[in-house]
């Protein structure tokens, strides 16, 4: 039996970590030849991904972590563009990376019954270690934690700055996505290319087409047309959809939550009748101003809905954080008596267990800012979605639900995190659409069958990633 090894390379942050991660244990469940050494970076912002990864690490014996040393951040002000940042942090570990992979190579190669490695998996956002790859002579595996969509529009990016050579303007034409069916307005492209991260952004879509396979978080039976357009194009490396590649047991949550907070939470939950409950939930980098919350708040009491509401809040100016805060005291942010006129009808928390929330039998509607996992784990469990997008790829995600898919309600398609203040008529008429459009409903419940089906034994997603397996062994050993 010829064993073989994967060097994994996934970004800090939180959803693509994770994801990352999930993929890696999915591949040693399926083949037991393989083993994975996962080189970490640390997340600029402190957070519970350390531990999260560790975890992981300790229950699965054929996988290992190497840690990245730290590298310098960039200056806080590049935070203002925060695909920026963040592109600007990975590259800065570019050497740290380059020393610990030829360390590693290097060790290998010392002892003769080493395992040899067949490739080397980065997340989108380190296309820049392609270069650190080739140096050792491996090929590159890119890992999409987003859509195909979404990498259809970052396969016609450079083209649609070859035309243009300037960030998209909202009075600007749509862009005919070649994997995406309807036209898509410039307000719901990704937020970096608007921010002042256009040209950072513009890198990374440019090297997409020097990995050797592009592995993504999806399934055909959800993005057809997209792997039909890549399919049509012989510039395009294989495209494996191997998804939803999900975190069921939510560990990050159980990272950042205490069995009480936890335990009060589901609690109520089980109080509640079945599918009554509007969850609000914004991810890890989700907030609102005060103002917005207070919006929130009389939108969620006029709507009459029961509600659980995961509420964070935007760093005070000066703040040493770039990540949101738990509120210490609701009753000096929501409006007068609003705790007392919905006790027992609602429940405000900080850090929610998404997983299990929107696993929970009374869990009926979901307010989301449309992060792919989000989306992903609301079609798992048959929860509509009410888009509220904030950032990065969300507002793309949010048009694709509503437009293309019909799998979620429009509330907000193109807003962007810090816009302007959502009015309380406005989301208590979202929450109430979501938990009374039963055709949306009945679509989002068989989209959960199907993509449940997808990575079963014989499913689509499943034979993908037997594909990808057999394609990496081949590339390294040959065909036989």
């Amino acid at each position: 039996m010829k064993r073989a090894e994967l060097v994994f390379i996934p970004s800090p942050g939180a959803g693509h970590l994770v994801a990352a991660l999930q993929f890696g244990k999915r591949l040693l469940q399926r083949d037991d030849r393989i083993s994975i050494t996962v080189l970490a970076i640390k997340s600029a912002a402190p957070s519970s991904l350390g531990s999260y990864t560790e975890s992981l690490v300790a229950s699965e014996s054929r996988i290992q972590l190497i840690d990245v040393p730290q590298a310098e951040l960039p200056p806080l002000e590049f935070a203002k563009s925060p695909a920026k940042f963040f592109i600007l942090n990975i590259e800065n570990h570019v050497p740290n990376v380059r020393e610990a992979l030829t360390n590693y190579v290097s060790s290998l190669h010392s002892k003769p019954d080493s395992v040899p490695i067949v490739g080397v998996v980065l997340d989108f956002f380190c296309v820049s270690m392609i270069d650190v790859v080739n140096e050792l002579n491996l090929p590159s595996y890119l890992f999409m934690t987003s859509n195909a969509g979404y990498l259809s529009v970052m396969f016609h990016f450079p083209e649609q700055d070859s035309r243009t050579g300037a960030p998209p303007k909202d009075s600007d034409p749509d862009w005919l996505v070649p994997g995406i069916v309807p036209p898509v307005p410039t307000t719901v492209l990704p937020v970096s290319m608007t921010d002042g991260s256009y040209s950072s952004y513009l890198g990374i879509a440019a090297r997409f087409r020097e990995a050797k396979g592009i592995i993504a978080n999806t399934c055909v039976e959800l993005e057809a047309h997209a792997f039909n357009s890549f399919s049509e194009d012989q510039t395009t490396p294989p495209v494996y959809p191997v998804g939803p590649v999900l975190d069921l047991n939510d560990g990050q949550a159980r990272s950042n939550l205490n069995q009480a907070q936890r335990d009060r939470i589901m609690s109520w939950l089980d109080d509640q009748p079945e599918e009554s409950v509007v969850f609000l939930c914004f991810g890890s980098l989700g907030s609102f101003s005060e103002a917005q919350v207070k919006e929130i708040a009389l939108g969620l009491e006029q709507s009459g809905q029961r509600f659980m509401w995961s509420l964070r809040l935007t760093p005070p100016k000066g703040s040493k954080t770039l990540t949101p805060i738990d509120c210490s005291n609701l009753e000096e942010v929501l409006p007068d008596g609003f705790l007392e006129r919905t006790r027992g009808k609602g429940l405000i928390c900080g850090w929610a267990p998404q997983v299990e929330v929107l696993s929970h039998k009374a869990t009926g509607g979901f307010v989301s800012h449309c992060g792919w996992n989000s989306i992903l784990e609301s079609l798992w469990y048959g929860v509509p979605i009410v888009t509220w997008p904030m950032y990065a790829e969300q507002q793309l995600n949010a048009f694709r639900m509503v437009k293309e898919w019909g799998l979620g309600l429009e509330m907000r398609l193109d807003y962007k995190k810090g816009g302007e203040v959502v009015k309380a008529d406005e989301i208590g008429k979202a929450v109430v659409s979501v938990m009374e459009d039963s055709e949306v409903r009945k679509k989002v419940k068989e989209m959960g069958v199907v993509s449940r089906k997808a990575v079963e034994d014989v499913g689509s997603s499943s034979v993908s990633l037997g594909r990808f397996i057999e394609d990496v062994m081949r590339n390294h050993f040959g065909s036989d």
